[in-house]
């Protein structure tokens, strides 16, 4: 999403009116005077007349009301549902209506949908995504998305929201230097995959279970190969990224898919960038053809803010704006974020470059949407969440469920052992140091709302133990730090927290970063304050993306290092759970931290996921890098020990194959997962996990797959993840069903998935099995 417009390269960016409109409601977000009812159509109420219209009609199916509303508009009336900002018609009792709202991890402010208000003056605001997802709790990204929806349907119900919002965002966190990788689950297809369809549910699913109907309208976004904001000249507006068919299908894509498929998402939202030579938003193959037509979408295709704009004048795709606005509508865009589709439709129908069905058919999977919301059903009071109010945001079992979400994805990186925890009976005097120890706005991140209250590290931390507190540094960028001062502090401390980091000074929306360092002179206040502590010294980084950090986890006066993400509201209270041992830690990285060597040589431009050896280059996450890092993906510690143990797996495995089939008479590295291949092709892989430790925790079970070494396939991936809660001493069966085609498949160099024949690893944790895939 962009919260400004963009000009060709080389000139000054121009922001429209409507999006600093949008600008002045986030300045002005807490003091809106809204109404104080929704906005819905088919008020029979006050307009009885309206009862006799087919699409007012409850009793009838959708697709039929939705072609008894369209018929009865003209072309121009048409045209004012093409974008956002939509148009009323009087004559037919529909009122304006704003599509843009979001809720990334809460009821946010950015986007004219939403606003807080003296009746509703903040919402729940969970830790940022990135965090949320280490985790690797798929009850828990539902249980957010339930609680999101029903504070935004309070909203709605008086006035300060609407029932489309544009999120969850889902792009693989390819590059660590990207500025909006804290929005996204991470660089794990699967783990985005489920995070992403999990989420949804949470948002869309009613609770009655009609399947036909919304709570609110969910929207996956960028689509696709999107992750680069603006890094050393080159931007979102006009970067093409040149992907491979490969790398396409099983890294960028499969979020999506599951999101449509698995999540059944009301919407996708198309980026700014090029994919191979195409603005995604103009691309048939990847909106019709693949969107609405392999995954069949049952909802609408919005672009990103004024990305025909873009194409047209940044990206030179069209010669006038007549035909951007036809390239979009007929590669498959239902709704424009902008006035583009406003200002252009009505001539480039009138020039004949699209047809007016094909407008037809745009408002139609957006009135379908409206209508799958109750939109069109009459006075929302009437209806399932038409009770929901101001009472119901912010309720403390919400707020406790932003805490324990927090305490969730916090990853424990080190430990010295009789660390951490600290006893808060022990600890007369805690030095608590450093540029993010009491901030409040940095720990909720972007696509932010005005959160309920804030607690932050400080105030977390001075709750259990007596403290003193410094700085350190006037700000993240920490150009001059107070290094005498911190080592006074610390000298004279039973024990030292440090919590430095970023913001989004550092990393945000079209900011990228240039290195992977601490910033400024952070890294020169911690190794000082360590050098003079007598007790523990604890790193707490709270950042979106990994650090180089490999100074501290080798000092061994550093004796614990913890990552934070960026924790939402409650983040001070979570921090303060985990050090002292009120919580046992159980996040994992969802992405690879690498060594700052790496981000001088990669460029963030090239999209390759695989290593090339013939030009040194090293390929990128976990699945294909080859280089040394700082932490790998799935890191983490915990106060006790689990061991795995291995009860059932089989050794051997067919997958059957035509008497024809040419593998039988020839080698084959691998077969096509087809059909016929895949019938039958599951089985059960059983474990007995076991918490050795003295503390009860959490517990993430993971199964890697690391298959033969066929079509570039990847060193290994993320089979099945499962969280577990084990009391000290005690163990669990954990069950893996693991499908041959679905989860031990590859994709060749063509993009079609292939099933690998040889021996596969099945890895969990350091247990080792064997499986042999044959014809």
């Amino acid at each position: 999403m962009a919260m400004a417009s963009v000009s060709p390269q080389n000139s000054v960016p121009k922001v429209p009116v409507f999006l600093l409109f949008c600008m002045f409601l986030v300045f002005l977000s807490t003091h809106v005077s809204a109404q104080s009812s929704p906005v819905f159509a088919c008020d029979v109420v006050s307009n009885p007349s309206l009862a006799s219209l087919g699409f007012c009609n409850t009793s009838i199916g959708i697709n039929d009301r939705v072609v008894d509303l369209v018929k009865r508009l003209t072309l121009q009336e048409k045209i004012v549902f093409l974008v956002n900002s939509a148009g009323n018609v009087s004559r037919l009792g529909i009122p304006k209506y704003e599509w843009w709202s979001e809720a990334l991890h809460g009821v946010s402010y950015v986007g004219p949908g939403t606003h807080f208000s003296d009746d509703v003056a903040g919402a729940t605001s969970f830790p940022q995504v990135i965090l949320t997802a280490a985790s690797f709790n798929t009850s828990l990204f539902e249980a957010i998305g339930k609680v999101v929806s029903t504070e935004a349907r309070a909203m709605y119900n008086v006035g300060l929201a609407g029932l489309t919002f544009w999120s969850p965002n889902i792009n693989i966190f390819r590059d660590p230097r990207w500025g909006r990788g804290q929005e996204t689950p991470g660089e794990d297809p699967l783990l985005s995959s489920k995070y992403g369809s999990c989420y949804v549910k949470g948002l869309q699913q009613r609770d009655d279970g009609d399947p036909d109907k919304l709570k609110v309208a969910a929207c996956c976004k960028h689509y696709t190969a999107y992750d680069l904001d603006n890094w050393k000249g080159s931007d979102r507006y006009h970067f093409n990224a040149v992907v491979t068919k490969q790398d396409m299908d099983d890294t960028f894509q499969p979020p999506f898919k599951s999101c449509v498929i698995d999540g059944n998402v009301a919407s996708v939202m198309c980026s700014y960038n090029q994919v191979n030579g195409k603005p995604t938003c103009a691309d048939p193959d990847l909106l019709s053809g693949v969107i609405r037509g392999e995954w069949n979408l049952n909802g609408y295709i919005v672009t990103d803010c004024d990305s025909l704009d873009v194409f047209y004048k940044s990206q030179n795709y069209t010669k006038t704006p007549e035909e951007a606005a036809a390239a979009a509508i007929l590669a498959g865009v239902d709704l424009n974020c902008g006035s583009f589709l406003g200002q252009h439709t009505e001539a480039a129908v009138k020039g004949g470059l699209v047809n007016e069905h094909a407008i037809d058919i745009a408002v139609s999977n957006n009135f379908a949407t409206l209508m799958r919301l109750g939109f069109f059903d009459g006075d929302p009071s009437k209806q399932l969440y038409g009770k929901l109010g101001p009472k119901d945001v912010c309720t403390a079992e919400n707020q406790e469920l932003a805490r324990e979400a927090a305490r969730q994805g916090i990853v424990l990186l080190k430990n010295t052992a009789g660390s951490l925890p600290l006893s808060p009976t022990a600890i007369k005097n805690l030095a608590v140091i450093g540029p993010n120890a009491n901030v409040t706005k940095t720990m909720i991140g972007n696509y932010e709302g005005t959160p309920c209250k804030y607690t932050t590290p400080l105030q977390g931390l001075a709750a259990s133990v007596a403290t003193t507190y410094l700085p350190g540094c006037s700000n993240v960028a920490c150009s001059t730090a107070q290094v005498d001062d911190a080592k006074k502090l610390a000298a004279a401390a039973d024990a030292t927290v440090l919590v430095m980091g970023a913001d989004l000074s550092i990393e945000a929306e079209s900011r990228d970063r240039v290195d992977v360092l601490l910033p400024g002179q952070q890294q020169l206040l911690i190794t000082a304050v360590a050098n003079v502590s007598c007790g523990p010294v604890i790193l707490v980084i709270m950042s979106g993306g990994g650090m180089d950090v490999s100074f501290a986890r080798t000092n061994d006066k550093i004796t614990s290092i913890l990552w934070v993400g960026y924790p939402g509201e409650a983040g001070g209270a979570a921090i303060a759970d985990i050090i002292f041992g009120y919580y046992n830690p159980s996040g994992r990285l969802p992405m690879t931290w690498y060594p700052q060597s790496y981000v001088d040589k990669v460029p963030m431009t090239n999209m390759n996921m695989r290593p090339d050896p013939s030009n040194g280059y090293p390929g990128r996450t976990y699945r294909f890098y080859t280089g040394e890092t700082v932490y790998s993906f799935g890191d983490g510690l915990s106060y006790s020990q689990f061991t795995h143990e291995l009860i059932q797996a089989p050794q051997l495995v067919y997958v059957p194959l035509e008497e024809s089939h040419v593998c039988h008479s020839s080698e084959c590295q691998s077969v096509v997962a087809s059909e016929q291949t895949c019938q039958n092709s599951t089985f059960d892989m059983l474990l007995r996990v076991k918490n050795e430790g003295t503390i009860s925790g959490s517990h993430t079970v993971f199964l890697f797959s690391s298959p033969p070494a066929v079509h570039n396939s990847p060193q290994k991936h993320l089979v099945g993840f499962e969280k577990v809660f084990l009391n000290a001493q005690t163990g669990r069966h954990v069950r893996f069903k693991v499908d041959i085609c679905k989860d031990l498949s590859v994709v060749d160099e063509l993009g079609s998935k292939k099933v690998a024949l040889g021996e596969h690893v099945l890895h969990v944790g350091s247990l080792k099995h064997f499986l042999s895939v044959r014809i």
